[in-house]
């Protein structure tokens, strides 16, 4: 973009995409209406870029936070890659064996799991997405930017065995877990300071727990109308449902398009 005047940053699940996990039409063109005028649009995603791809592919969206914050790109170009510690992975892998529960592996450009289970399959249908490729191989080898307890329960057991890692339960049957002070919040600010520690309005759009960060980092606080309560207590708009035209109403209210 030649002139940026601000900045939209969107969660995907429940914020920019309807309950078919895809961008609806009217607001696609909503987004390239608001890139015209000037809005830089951002993903702001628990998700990893593969996928993502596809969004960013069939819209005029070049930049995204992935991972919640651990990954970024702005215009293409790579501005954060933050990894959890290989000591630290080995430690939770070990956990969730012992609490019967999988782990799924995230980085900018794969996802490997350590079993394929009913649970898995359960967490990977409800974003409409497949089931990782096992590989226990190498899983422990390398590092990753987002690791995924798949598991509806023992939540508290990892908030108090890993003070180091973040945990939001963003579905049923999964924790995004990421390094302890990382967030859409935190790859927010450093997205700004990239871009010359510019003075621009920032708008962010979320309805679920890794949001409340994103949103607190922006200027205007955008919560979805099926957004939990400690969003909409926090925000400066609410808006429609996702499935209502939510992100269009938003973007007509604060004169975006």
């Amino acid at each position: 973009m030649d002139t940026v005047r601000a900045l939209a940053f969107f969660d995907l699940d429940g914020t920019l995409l309807n309950d078919q996990s895809q961008i609806a039409p009217e607001t696609a063109n909503a987004l390239s209406q608001m890139k015209k005028n000037g809005v830089m649009p951002v993903i702001a995603t628990g998700r990893t870029n593969t996928e993502i791809q596809h969004f960013l592919e069939n819209t005029i969206i070049s930049s995204s936070i992935t991972m919640n914050g651990q990954y970024a790109m702005v215009e293409n170009q790579e501005v954060i890659n933050d990894k959890i510690p290989v000591e630290t992975t080995h430690k939770l892998f070990q956990k969730t064996q012992e609490l019967g529960q999988e782990l799924a592996f995230y980085t900018h450009q794969q996802i490997k799991i350590s079993a394929q289970t009913e649970m898995a399959e359960k967490c990977y249908k409800y974003i409409h997405q497949p089931v990782p490729p096992v590989n226990q191989e190498d899983i422990l080898q390398n590092s990753y930017n987002m690791l995924l307890v798949i598991g509806d329960k023992h939540d508290a057991v990892y908030h108090e065995a890993f003070p180091e890692l973040t945990f939001y339960r963003n579905g049923p049957y999964s924790i995004d877990t990421v390094s302890k002070n990382k967030s859409k919040g935190s790859a927010v600010k450093e997205i700004l300071s990239y871009l010359g520690g510019k003075n621009l309005p920032t708008f962010g759009f979320g309805d679920g727990p890794n949001d409340i960060e994103l949103l607190q980092a922006c200027d205007y606080k955008i919560a979805m109308g099926n957004g939990i309560d400690s969003l909409k207590e926090m925000a400066t708009y609410i808006t429609a449902k996702n499935t209502e035209g939510g992100i269009v109403q938003a973007l007509k209210h604060y004169d975006l398009i």
